[in-house]
């Protein structure tokens, strides 16, 4: 995944080249909605999800279908499409003043437990980037299912320049 440095001088565009990440193109809606909302100095996401080119890229349960790792992988990619999808909105990642808040929803097995973990994946992509400063707030739930039988979404929310 990605490891942590020091990010309070940096821009998140130079962090990203630094960490050798390249963003995918933003993911389309897969239904009748937008996939940003911006309002005021807010920048809302829709679900982000594990695709990859139009297609999932984790299918399954987490503790069933799907190990620890793979829900961190897949986690990540999530992550990777909301980045993509705020450049795409912004310009420049540069304009993220703040993470405000992540929300994961993750389908596991009803024995499963280590849903922060799993989450880590997605918030230390996001403090990578952005910087410890700027790490949001979280909600994580466990879910029966999510669309397409996807094992984790997204939720998040960006305080943003004008």
């Amino acid at each position: 995944m990605v490891s942590s440095m020091n990010t309070s001088s940096q821009s998140a565009e130079q962090r990203l080249l630094d960490l050798g990440i390249v963003l995918p193109p933003p993911p389309q809606p897969l239904g009748a909605y937008v996939e940003t909302v911006e309002t005021g100095n807010l920048l809302f996401l829709s679900g982000m999800l594990p695709i990859v080119a139009g297609v999932p890229r984790y299918i399954g349960r987490v503790g069933a279908e799907l190990d620890m790792l793979e829900g961190r992988a897949a986690a990540y990619v999530a992550a990777l499409n909301a980045l993509a999808t705020v450049k795409a909105h912004l310009g420049s990642l540069d304009r993220v003043v703040r993470v405000v808040r992540l929300a994961v929803s993750i389908t596991t097995t009803e024995d499963f437990v280590e849903h922060p973990k799993l989450a880590d994946a997605a918030s230390q992509l996001l403090e990578s980037v952005f910087g410890k400063e700027k790490t949001s707030t979280r909600l994580i739930t466990g879910v029966v299912s999510l669309p397409l039988g996807l094992p984790v979404a997204l939720e998040v929310i960006f305080e943003i320049e004008p």
